[in-house]
């Protein structure tokens, strides 16, 4: 039932899922013979010392599971299993934050005018790194964009992100234009699969992209741009989101752009902000 509840309620995708009854495993483990209802707070708090020490949990992984031990036990409060939410008063280890790599402006158009246009698939590769720093997408939510979601005459995609949550995400002009010429050239001579016919896009079979794909597609791009950071399809997110935030944008509508149910998740790019402004004050300011 509460993989159920998951599914169709929370509407997590089925991969969350799993985790979410793993991580209720793990704490069925270590509640040995006693029932899930019967644990307290200081239980909840001894089965995260038992998997930072017995366990050797990272810190991130221990957070992760105590997100599916809380979405457990609200579960069996909103079943009336239980009368109080022992989890609630548990408190996740701190994480470090890492701030993460991201690409200049002179980057990404080095890296854009790198994609050899030329090669069966250029426009394609073109487009989706048009898209992926012009609309700051997930590279999941790339790979599953469908044309039908595209209105392009009213500057807007519709995107399907994290949760099944739908979004809308402006696109510019640089972005649309590498789009349709994909689609109205090279797209038009592939053969498309069943079941495909929807989606923006296709490998070179007329199938559905791999997300493996994508990031090979992205390290091909830099290397051939000369560029040797760490980057990976998420850098054009954090580089999308970073400029914005360097030109002045609204961190709420960033926030909205990106689909993060928090703020507090946006506010890196503020971090970020602040080491581009103090490196600009070291290269500029006679005295500093």
């Amino acid at each position: 039932m509460f993989r159920q509840y998951l599914l169709l309620e929370r509407s997590l995708s089925a991969k969350t899922a799993e985790a979410y009854l793993h991580d209720v495993a793990l704490l069925k483990e270590f509640l040995a013979d006693r029932p899930l209802e019967s644990a307290t707070v200081e239980d909840l708090q001894h089965f995260i010392v038992f998997l930072q020490e017995v366990k050797k949990v990272e810190a991130a992984s221990q957070a992760r599971i105590l997100a599916g031990v809380r979405a457990y036990y609200r579960y069996l409060l909103m079943e009336r299993k239980i009368e109080e939410n022992p989890a609630l008063l548990v408190d996740a280890p701190k994480l470090k934050r890492h701030l993460p790599n991201v690409l200049s402006v002179p980057e990404i158009e080095s890296l854009m005018n790198a994609v050899d246009l030329s090669a069966p698939e250029g426009h394609r590769n073109r487009a989706m790194l048009e898209v992926l720093y012009g609309c700051g997408l997930r590279v999941s939510e790339l790979t599953e964009l469908r044309l039908s979601w595209l209105h392009f005459d009213e500057h807007y995609l519709r995107v399907i992100g994290k949760g099944n949550k739908e979004r809308i995400v402006p696109v510019g002009h640089t972005a649309q234009k590498a789009v349709l010429n994909y689609v109205e050239g090279e797209r038009k001579h592939l053969k498309i699969k069943k079941g495909c016919e929807d989606i923006v896009f296709l490998n070179k079979r007329g199938g559905e992209l791999s997300r493996q794909m994508v990031f090979y597609i992205v390290k091909t791009s830099a290397q051939a741009a000369g560029i040797h950071k760490a980057i990976s399809p998420h850098t054009f997110r954090h580089s999308f989101a970073t400029h914005l935030v360097e030109g002045g944008a609204d961190l709420r509508a960033v926030q909205e752009m990106l689909g993060h149910e928090s703020i507090t998740t946006t506010e890196i790019y503020t971090h970020l902000d602040r080491d581009y402004i103090q490196s600009t004050i070291a290269l500029f300011h006679p005295r500093y």
